[in-house]
């Protein structure tokens, strides 16, 4: 690690108007640049003033990948920064970034794959190590759970339960992951399940791993299901949509989906009317990514699904990171040498600075329970569970 450089003079003076202007913002929020508490930062090299100043979250994010800053909990850091909307205050490029994701669909079928490639298929060693036994890449629900396997099976339960699944019915995955949410809701509820999938790696993982009659995976973009079912659920896959592809995407389903059935929507949202993609992540983590707003969410939906209920449960998803952050610095040492101290630099300043956002209801995390609404026969008794 990088020794802590000393100060002659304070940090404000030596190093002029992008160190006065950023620890004034830090001041706001009592952060220290050279303080002892757990939400104060280490900085090793004073070009990380000018680099937020410019680059806004995108520069800060590369400055901890760089090295140049580094903070005992830094998702305390971040959540005191995310309450004051520290954020906000941004130079030009992140404006350019979200003007680019209003202007083109970066969610078309030939960039659908890119974040298969890029996130989902880095290695399943990683996501081994870091997830509940059953690999499931999405928020648990905490309820009445004390562990994660514990929080994760609550989920599934909870979209078993609020599709009302019965034994036999032939039932949709959408953004299947490695499979063990289909190969759960088979066992449990007696279900047929086809999952789909953008990543290779998941894929071979899923059909390798649940060997059953009951379950069937492909390797295939949504919008090239074709069939009926009794029920659809997607668990975290609608941020790779896109807004420009909404409606779409909710016409593909409705096209897919019985009559009498039921669609769970588990997706990552945010309160904010303002339609905009962090450019850290983007660039990182999640290439193409949006997460939606209600109002686009809702806008999305017309004139195809009924919202019979909407089920925000956001802080779990503060838990859930944490867990995966503390899996991953515990495993790190077994995980293979290309994860090298840069990705993981990268690695926990995604798990942790999603969970700030979450901790600071930037985010939430919502389930929404979708019908196909008064052109369709008698509904089922669809009801939230737990």
């Amino acid at each position: 690690m990088p020794q802590v450089r000393s100060h002659t003079k304070p940090p404000r003076e030596e190093h002029g108007l992008w160190a006065r202007y950023v620890l004034d913002l830090l001041e706001r929020v009592d952060i220290r640049p050279h303080g002892r508490r757990p939400w104060d930062w280490q900085v090793h090299d004073p070009r990380l003033y000018r680099q937020i100043v410019l680059r806004g979250n995108l520069g800060l994010g590369e400055a901890y990948m760089n090295g140049w800053f580094d903070c005992q909990h830094l998702d305390q850091s971040l959540d005191r920064i995310l309450r004051a909307k520290l954020d906000e205050n941004t130079c030009v490029p992140p404006l350019i970034f979200n003007l680019r994701n209003r202007l083109f669909n970066l969610q078309t079928r030939q960039r659908a794959w890119q974040v298969g490639r890029q996130h989902y298929d880095i290695g399943n060693d990683l996501y081994r190590h870091m997830l509940d036994e059953r690999m499931i890449y999405s928020c648990g629900y905490w309820k009445n759970a004390s562990s994660l396997d514990q929080a994760q099976i609550n989920k599934l339960q909870l979209v078993g339960d609020k599709l009302n699944l019965k034994p036999g019915m032939r039932v949709l995955d959408i953004g299947c992951g490695w499979g063990g949410a289909a190969a759960f809701l088979a066992e449990r509820y007696g279900v047929n399940v086809d999952g789909v999938t953008i990543s290779r790696q998941q894929h071979e993982w899923a059909s390798q791993q649940h060997k059953s009659p009951q379950l069937r995976f492909r390797l295939m973009d949504y919008r090239d299901i074709s069939g009926q079912y009794d029920a659809i659920y997607s668990i975290g896959m609608f941020e790779h949509v896109g807004p420009k592809n909404y409606r779409a995407y909710f016409h593909k389903v409705k096209s897919l989906l019985k009559p009498a059935g039921a669609f769970l929507l588990h997706s990552i949202g945010k309160a904010s009317p303002i339609l905009a993609a962090d450019p850290w992540i983007s660039r990182y983590i999640f290439p193409n990514g949006m997460i939606p707003t209600q109002a686009a969410l809702v806008n999305g939906l017309k004139d195809s699904f009924r919202i019979e209920d909407w089920h925000n449960f956001g802080p779990d998803y503060d838990r859930t990171l944490m867990h995966w952050h503390e899996n991953v610095e515990q495993a790190r040492w077994q995980l293979p040498r290309q994860y090298d101290r840069r990705f993981f630099r990268m690695w926990r300043y995604y798990l942790l600075s999603s969970a700030a956002s979450f901790r600071a209801r930037k985010l939430e995390l919502w389930q929404l329970l979708l019908t196909h609404g008064d052109d369709s026969p008698q509904q089922p008794a669809h009801t939230r569970a737990g």
